[in-house]
């Protein structure tokens, strides 16, 4: 997140996928974001958990090459984070 200048405000998920709730500047392309944090997450949880991630990978491939992303512009950011506090940590 640093490297794009980008605020890691909230985390959670479910076993087959994560909610992010970040805050960035306007300059960065989200698809360029969203293809790093793929990469890098990847990248770690492969080398910290080699074994257990193995079984659970999709074609080779820790992460789809789909995403999802939501403007929250004027609601309330207590409310978007509570939606993802009360989503289960993924294993």
């Amino acid at each position: 997140c640093a490297d794009f200048e980008v605020e890691l405000r909230e985390f959670n998920g479910e076993h087959d996928h994560v909610h992010l709730l970040i805050h960035y500047p306007p300059k960065v392309a989200l698809s360029k974001l969203v293809n790093s944090l793929k990469g890098v997450s990847a990248r770690l949880l492969r080398k910290e958990y080699a074994e257990h991630v193995g079984k659970y990978l999709w074609g080779g491939h820790f992460w789809s090459g789909s995403y999802f992303a939501g403007s929250v512009g004027g609601a309330p950011l207590t409310a978007v984070k509570q939606y993802i506090e009360q989503q289960q940590r993924p294993l």
